[in-house]
């Protein structure tokens, strides 16, 4: 198959390279020339064989909108785009309306794997009407981990980046509780070790995850975090996970406190959100503030 991609970043650039290693066609563009395999939108277009889909790897809001609007005066009726960044859900419903009367699809997918994606698979999110989504399955095939697991079509358009919102709502409150758990540790004179005592949970316990595989990593490069500022930035996204259970009543006290936790993280050297910067870090490969 073939697909055009734009945005070839941490996340883009690797994603090109996982479905051209299962055998399809990439064709990239992004605004480094160095990474880019045409020097406009027009031109991966151009080459592009009808019916054409484009899949959109850039930062939520104007930068998507952009993309999106210049797709939508290149583009010919039966083409389909794919949003794979963090938009909010309620873009995707703009975005399928603005495309839809010029008869191109749009399919919204949640992505998430982060720089580890490449070697692992990405767990994959997919909102839009069937035919759409059904028409993309050999790269969402070649994107997904091995195994039955890491793809779900969610619903319709709005749903693979509404359940990717909560996703990363519920990764903000696991981090806060690994944060809050590690600085505990490190307070009190009886551990001498709590590296060691992360390392211990990996096996045969309740809380293992890969998230305390990745803590246990970045304790491996710096044990008590200590070239690191206690400054964790939020991606925007748990905004909108507090916002939508708003709307819709449904209490998240987890989630919500580990948000405010970040906003905490603005005011002084937090330790907890040296953990939480550090775990960002790790799977995301998101910048971290250096003491220095």
């Amino acid at each position: 198959m073939q697909i055009g991609l734009i945005g070839l970043g941490k996340m883009g650039g690797n994603m090109r390279e996982r479905i051209r290693r299962a055998g399809h066609t990439v064709i990239g563009y992004d605004r480094n020339p160095e990474v880019s395999d045409v020097s406009s939108l027009a031109e991966l277009v151009e080459q592009l064989e009808a019916p054409r889909v484009v899949w959109v790897m850039v930062p939520a809001g104007a930068a998507t909108q952009s993309v999106v609007d210049e797709l939508g005066g290149l583009l010919d009726a039966g083409d389909t785009v794919v949003d794979g960044g963090n938009s909010r859900w309620t873009d995707d419903e703009k975005h399928a309306e603005e495309l839809g009367t010029k008869d191109i699809g749009f399919v919204d997918a949640g992505v998430s794997g982060g720089v580890w994606g490449l070697q692992n698979g990405y767990a994959l999110m997919v909102g839009g009407d069937k035919a759409h989504v059904e028409r993309l399955q050999p790269i969402f095939e070649a994107l997904k981990p091995e195994g039955p697991y890491g793809y779900v079509h969610a619903g319709k358009v709005g749903s693979g980046h509404f359940s990717k919102m909560v996703h990363n709502g519920i990764e903000y409150a696991m981090m806060q509780a690994y944060a809050e758990g590690w600085e505990l540790l490190e307070k009190v004179d009886s551990v001498t070790d709590v590296r060691e005592v992360f390392r211990s949970w990996q096996d045969g316990t309740v809380i293992r995850s890969w998230l305390l595989d990745l803590a246990v990593n970045a304790l491996d490069e710096d044990e008590h975090l200590e070239r690191l500022r206690g400054f964790a930035q939020d991606s925007g996204e748990g905004r909108w996970t507090v916002e939508a259970a708003v709307d819709n009543s449904v209490p998240l006290p987890a989630i919500t406190a580990s948000l405010f936790a970040r906003f905490a993280s603005r005011q002084d050297d937090s330790p907890q959100m040296k953990m939480i910067a550090a775990l960002r870090n790790q799977f995301g490969g998101h910048a971290v503030e250096s003491k220095e």
